[in-house]
């Protein structure tokens, strides 16, 4: 259940929690999306995998986010469940059979993605090409980002071009989408896969309107510094310029940790202390479960006794 609390401290002598407690910051999320909304030079939709609780999602609605980068039925569901306004984009390669369908039918999607010539006609079955635009996503990678997706979804440059070809074919509208990775710790990682996607335009007769560059955009931590988000934006509105795109063309991204991060924490008990090694009663399989991976190895902490901040 959601309760509202003025602070964090508040809520401690109020509840005083036995179990963790995530805790949503509205001014905090309303502050952060909003500067991501007028810095990215384009369309934002966020990553609904990267926090799916519809607290957060509200709170996203609220600072001004319309549109949403949906991996599943379930995702899409969700997003309608909380906007009838909102947009939502079907942005996986892979789906169950009928989902499309749905998503097309039930809850207006007219956007989608596939990295195969064997994934559309598939597609192609379950929604109505002529308003519906498909993108064609090319693998990418760059040694800056954290995890390469590529490996996973994407589709060799080298034939991106005939799926464009097939997409247009079809009907439908052909855009262009690819992802650096998670965590990409350097602008030169989106610059990389812009030169690639540039390769990629000048070998096709398809005119590309939307380019979707995916998400990837980091967030500094204790030990893990990155570059401003604006030194980002900055090079992908530089080298887009340069790209053989549609005179109409625009540009989406899918931004996930970096719009889901900023506005929420986890409020957790000492329940041991063992000289400099304290044990709480969260972990790696619970609110620290992202610690098992590369990247940050510690979230900034702010410390509290009998509902008091500690100082010093």
């Amino acid at each position: 259940m959601l309760e509202r609390f003025p602070t964090i401290e508040a809520m401690l002598l109020a509840r005083q929690p036995l179990a963790p407690v995530y805790c949503v910051h509205p001014a905090i999320y309303r502050r952060s999306t909003q500067q991501f909304l007028h810095g990215f030079p384009g369309r934002v939709l966020y990553a609904v995998k990267a926090n799916n609780d519809p607290a957060v999602l509200q709170e996203l609605l609220d600072a001004g986010v319309c549109h949403f980068d949906c991996a599943s039925l379930s995702e899409v569901e969700l997003i309608r469940g909380l906007s009838t306004d909102a947009t939502c984009y079907f942005m996986t390669p892979v789906r169950l059979p009928g989902d499309a369908r749905d998503a097309y039918q039930k809850f207006a999607c007219r956007h989608f993605m596939i990295d195969h010539q064997s994934g559309l006609s598939p597609l192609l079955d379950e929604i109505e090409a002529a308003d519906c635009v498909i993108f064609a996503r090319m693998a990418v990678h760059h040694a800056s980002a954290l995890e390469d997706l590529s490996s996973k979804f994407g589709a060799p440059p080298a034939d991106t071009p005939d799926l464009l070809a097939a997409i247009a074919s079809s009907g439908a509208e052909a855009a262009l989408a690819f992802n650096v990775g998670s965590g990409v710790r350097d602008p030169a990682g989106y610059q990389h896969a812009l030169t690639v996607a540039a390769d990629v335009l000048e070998r096709t007769t398809i005119s590309v309107r939307l380019l979707d560059i995916g998400g990837g955009f980091p967030l500094s931590y204790p030990d893990f510094g990155v570059p401003p988000l604006s030194e980002y934006f900055a090079a992908i509105k530089h080298d887009t310029g340069k790209l053989p795109l549609a005179d109409n063309f625009e540009l989406l991204a899918e931004p996930g940790r970096a719009l889901a991060a900023p506005g929420m924490s986890t409020v957790t008990r000492v329940l041991l202390r063992k000289d400099n090694r304290l044990y709480i009663n969260d972990g790696m399989y619970g609110g620290f479960w992202e610690l098992r991976f590369d990247g940050h190895k510690r979230y900034a902490v702010n410390a509290f006794r009998d509902g008091a901040c500690l100082q010093g």
